[in-house]
């Protein structure tokens, strides 16, 4: 069995500006900044021919590059203990594109639809037992965070294992965006 999810890969000196946030909040259980990414599907666990069933479908998704830039932090939920410390994405029509089109893709092979709302982030901690104060700080200091524009050229599905030490990260498919083409691995 293999737990997957889509996700675009960030530029290096993008999630070196994240990691440089991560520090200053009781709880909190940082993402180590090579596994900073913007998810765009979880699928969750599927067996080795539906695993090679979705990477051939995705690599059938037409979509071009686009430009993208992070911008503000938040936290999940919204209006209860924070669970989750994240920063935000600028609104970006291609990127809602993308990810419908791998939605669209997934359901067709039979996966259930996603359940929640796409709402694009960039997971940064997660917390447990952190005083909402600290997290206002936190929020409050980072909060008109901007980053640069950055060029997204590919999409990535990843193969998450859960161990002691947290996930270990496989990439399983990478899918450039453009004309339609071969994924690599």
């Amino acid at each position: 069995m293999y737990r997957l999810f889509v996700a675009i890969d960030l530029p290096e000196e993008t999630r070196q500006q994240l990691a440089a946030m991560c520090y200053g909040v009781p709880g909190a259980r940082w993402v180590p900044e090579d596994q900073l990414h913007l998810s765009l599907r979880f699928i969750g666990e599927v067996d080795g021919g539906q695993g090679q069933d979705i990477i051939e479908e995705l690599a059938t998704i037409q979509s071009s590059p686009f430009s993208l830039r992070l911008k503000g932090t938040g936290h999940f939920p919204p209006r209860q203990e924070p669970r989750v410390l994240w920063v935000g994405v600028e609104r970006n029509d291609a990127l809602l594109q993308l990810r419908n089109k791998v939605e669209y893709t997934l359901v067709r092979l039979g996966l259930a639809p996603e359940g929640r709302k796409f709402s694009p982030h960039i997971t940064l901690a997660r917390l447990k037992g952190t005083p909402v104060a600290k997290v206002a700080a936190f929020l409050a200091y980072n909060g008109l965070y901007e980053s640069s524009f950055f060029e997204v050229s590919e999409f990535v599905l990843y193969s998450s294992t859960l161990s002691p030490k947290g996930a270990i990260y496989n990439k399983e498919g990478i899918f450039p965006l453009g004309p339609p083409s071969r994924f690599s691995k």
